[in-house]
């Protein structure tokens, strides 16, 4: 049965409104990193808070494109939005933490990105009396693909039921400019990533597997691992029970 995006626009813009209003906050704070994630829950936001959404562009050695697109989107959607730029701030930090075996270890250099971005989307979220507005979605958090504190470190999660591809049918019917529609997906983790790259299996195979539970054998075997592996992501920090 084909599912009424339409409607679940609307149910999706009163959910984020209740969320909020709950918190007894003002309005939303989303990162914009000129992909489609982003860009629909920015376009979410903008319906549910029409004056008090702020877009936050935070580059951080990232390709000049993303940024272009992310305010590209904003001025579409008449959002609100920053630049900040966070490149000497990285820089600094990654001196700071001079190791000798960081360069081995690609991520540990990549997931300070995220985690910047987490402490600027924060500090605006606390100057405008604001949640975070996360852009993860189900498949993202299938397999745990955030970074812990990170893009993971958010208030509220819109498209945390919505596969990738139909995230893709909420754009469309968002008018969502179609060159971000059809961007690769990236976490922009550094320059050239490409998620199913790094994956190892398209979102199409991902999303397949979630919502009918069947995939290849190899990709089954993945993505189960993904899973297992990332699991504690999803979670609150264990405490003793005793």
């Amino acid at each position: 049965m084909r599912k009424d995006y339409d409607l679940m626009i609307d149910q999706l813009v009163t959910w984020i409104k209740e969320q909020i209003t709950r918190a007894d906050c003002q309005g939303a704070v989303v990162g914009l990193s000129g992909g489609i994630d982003s860009s629909v829950t920015a376009a979410l936001c903008k319906k549910a808070f029409p004056e008090t959404t702020l877009g936050v562009i935070m580059p951080c050695e990232s390709q000049p494109q993303d940024g272009k697109d992310a305010q590209f989107l904003a001025e579409q959607l008449n959002i609100d939005y920053k630049v900040i730029l966070l490149d000497q701030t990285y820089q600094t930090l990654l001196k700071a933490l001079h190791n000798s075996e960081a360069p081995t270890h690609k991520l540990a250099y990549a997931n300070i990105k995220p985690r910047l971005r987490m402490t600027t989307l924060y500090f605006y979220a606390n100057l405008t009396n604001s949640l975070v507005v996360g852009t993860d979605n189900r498949s993202e958090l299938k397999i745990g693909y955030f970074t812990k504190y990170g893009d993971g470190g958010i208030d509220i999660t819109p498209l945390g039921n919505l596969v990738k591809t139909e995230v893709q049918e909420l754009a469309r019917l968002l008018d969502i400019p179609q060159p971000i529609r059809e961007k690769r997906p990236s976490a922009g983790l550094w320059l050239g990533q490409e998620d199913e790259v790094e994956l190892g299996f398209g979102y199409q195979d991902l999303d397949y597997y979630i919502l009918n539970k069947s995939a290849e054998p190899a990709i089954k075997e993945r993505i189960d691992s993904l899973a297992k592996k990332n699991n504690h992501k999803l979670k609150l920090p264990p405490i003793p029970d005793f």
